[in-house]
């Protein structure tokens, strides 16, 4: 297996403005098709607590930083048992933190749905987000991702939060 260097995704943040860290966009999508099989065994089973655990699994790695991720983190033991090399592009993680951010509000809405006696609403809108993450996992595609792109006031104010929240 030969190391291959990695190259920053264009547009992303600078990772030498010292304020999070490059991370390998595999693994985003690795998580994003876990959390979609979760919320599908889920659904087939009838085990609404699905959505607070991937509301707060969403919300761990959106606050403290994707190395908490616990969707993302078999990625690295699947990597190396798979014999994959490294990535070609390296991505910063505040956009998929942003993403992730926006999901966990999504899973927690559905949550706080069901607990008020709306479940078939609930799934609805945890299948959006789902179908989101499907989107994620099979084509790299991430709507949030690009919605931290835009010039608006919210992605300013996530990356403000995140560097304060992320732990080392």
């Amino acid at each position: 297996m030969t190391a291959t260097t990695a190259t920053v995704v264009q547009g992303s943040p600078s990772e030498s403005d010292g304020n999070g860290r490059m991370i390998d966009p595999r693994g985003q999508r690795f998580g994003a098709g876990l959390s979609v099989v979760l919320l599908l065994v889920g659904f087939a089973i009838g085990l609404p607590l699905v959505l607070p655990f991937l509301a707060v699994a969403l919300g761990l790695s959106a606050f403290f930083g994707t190395r908490y991720s616990i969707l993302g983190r078999p990625w690295p033991y699947v990597r190396r048992l798979l014999r994959l090399e490294p990535p070609a592009e390296l991505e910063h993680e505040f956009p998929p933190r942003f993403s992730q951010a926006l999901g966990t509000i999504g899973f927690g809405l559905a949550t706080v749905l069901l607990l008020v006696g709306l479940g078939p609403i609930a799934w609805i809108v945890a299948a959006a987000v789902g179908a989101l993450q499907a989107v994620l996992a099979v084509t790299g595609y991430c709507l949030g991702c690009r919605l931290y792109f835009l010039k608006w006031w919210v992605p300013a104010q996530f990356a403000r939060i995140a560097r304060k929240t992320t732990l080392a």
